[in-house]
């Protein structure tokens, strides 16, 4: 069913005071833009953090009376009408929408994702099967686009080795588990504080036939030590603070991938892991930056110019 889509430029205003008008008058839903490109730096847990330029759109019954809205909204925030846009927004399933723009991507020589509906025919190509769906992790951010490159460069095929062993710190939608899997990983431990993120990656583990490989842990307690490779692709104060937890987790030569920080916190995270790792960038992408490293220890060189 149709829609009726209320927009508003923040400028000036309380957000979540226009927010809870929203809601009071009948919204159905409510989300925010950039009216730039305004990055948002990392926010602290709990904070809501905007862009310095943000609009707001609500969305509200089709029934709902444009005029009526318009005025009660005006009223209560004491704004002007022209500050304010109505819109029918048409009846669509948006997922679909969605995956109409999403198409297979290549990251590295062999590792591909792509949506169920797409193919790919490339002689020798992984595929991870993956719809947009509740929890973050496509490959379509640079973030993980430079993790997933960084795994189809690490991960050794299964039958070359006995089979590494991974861990996914901050799994979202458990991309990154899934695809050391299918690229050769013997296994994949995946841990996530959102229990969407959990169903998610359980949800595609099962879509890629993993299941049997790709473990679904629920406290970090439960993670394994000595893993041949981590990935965290998360923000840049947690990867600080977990710098101690990821050395216990990671065996001695064994190997890192740390991303979700802007280039500009690089080498804030590496000198927390400084201690642990051999840490070197791997990559930089539209204002962000992976680090890969090798977990130091005995038997293992600790030099500052070595690299993952």
């Amino acid at each position: 069913m149709p829609q009726l889509a209320l927009t508003l430029t923040l400028d000036g205003l309380d957000a979540e005071r226009v927010e809870e008008s929203c809601f009071e008058l009948g919204a159905l839903a409510v989300s925010y833009t950039d009216q730039r490109d305004d990055p948002i730096l990392e926010p602290a847990p709990g904070e809501f953090r905007l862009w310095p330029h943000s609009r707001l759109q609500a969305l509200f019954p089709f029934e709902t009376s444009p005029e009526e809205l318009v005025a009660s909204l005006c009223h209560v925030l004491r704004i002007e009408p022209t500050r304010l846009e109505v819109a029918t927004l048409a009846d669509k399933v948006w997922e679909r929408e969605w995956l109409r723009d999403f198409h297979p991507m290549c990251f590295g020589t062999r590792l591909w994702v792509a949506p169920h509906h797409a193919h790919v025919h490339t002689e020798g190509a992984v595929v991870v099967k993956l719809d947009p769906g509740l929890a973050f992790g496509t490959g379509t951010h640079a973030t993980t686009a430079m993790c997933l490159a960084w795994l189809d460069e690490n991960v050794v095929p299964a039958e070359t080795n006995p089979g590494q062993v991974a861990i996914d710190y901050g799994c979202g939608s458990g991309v990154l588990a899934v695809a050391a899997v299918k690229l050769g990983a013997r296994a994949a431990h995946a841990f996530d504080i959102d229990p969407q993120a959990l169903t998610a990656t359980r949800d595609n583990a099962a879509a890629n036939d993993v299941s049997v490989q790709v473990h679904v842990a629920a406290n970090d307690a439960s993670l394994p030590p000595g893993a041949d490779l981590l990935m965290a692709n998360i923000l840049c104060g947690p990867l600080c603070e977990l710098a101690p937890r990821f050395a216990e987790l990671t065996r001695p030569g064994g190997k890192i991938v740390l991303a979700g920080l802007l280039s500009t916190q690089a080498d804030e995270v590496i000198q927390a892991h400084s201690s642990w790792f051999d840490m070197t960038t791997f990559a930089s992408r539209d204002g962000w930056t992976a680090l890969s490293g090798v977990r130091t220890g005995a038997g293992v060189a600790k030099t500052r110019a070595g690299g993952a």
